[in-house]
C-alpha cells in the first residue's frame, strides 16, 4: 500500500503547484482534452501505417512508397500508441499535445510530427 501512494502524492504535488489548477473553469476542458487524445491516439496508432504508405506513395510513387510507407508507418504507429499511452497515464497533468497532427484523421495528409517542447498548457 505505501508503494502505491508514493506515485499518488507525486502526481498530486504536481497539480496542486501547477499554475494551471489556479484556473478552474478551464482546467476541466483541458483534461478531458488531454484524456480524449490519450484514448483516440492510444487505439488509433496502426492508422499511421496507411497514412504513411499514402503520403509516400503520391511523393515518390509506389515501388518507394509501399516499403518505406510501411515502415515509417509502424514507427509513428508505436509513436501515436506510445504517446496516446502518456496522455492517458497523465491526463490530470495538462499539458500540450506531443504529437502532430494531434487527431490522426486531423490533416491525414500531412506527416507526423513530435513536438519539442513539450510543455505544460
Amino acid at each position: 500500500m505505501k508503494n502505491m501512494l508514493k506515485p499518488v502524492l507525486v502526481i498530486s504535488a504536481l497539480f496542486f503547484f501547477s499554475s494551471q489548477a489556479a484556473m478552474a473553469d478551464s482546467y476541466p476542458e483541458k483534461v478531458g482534452d488531454k484524456l480524449a487524445h490519450g484514448i483516440a491516439n492510444t487505439v488509433t496508432g496502426i492508422g499511421e501505417i496507411p497514412k504513411n504508405i499514402i503520403i509516400d506513395t503520391n511523393r515518390k510513387g509506389p515501388a518507394y512508397g509501399i516499403p518505406v510507407g510501411f515502415l515509417t508507418g509502424i514507427i509513428h504507429g508505436i509513436g501515436r500508441t506510445l504517446t496516446g499511452a502518456v496522455d492517458l497515464i497523465t491526463f490530470i497533468i495538462p499539458t500540450k499535445p506531443i504529437i502532430y497532427p494531434d487527431y490522426i484523421w486531423k490533416d491525414f495528409d500531412k506527416e507526423t510530427h513530435y513536438h519539442p517542447d513539450w510543455k505544460l498548457q
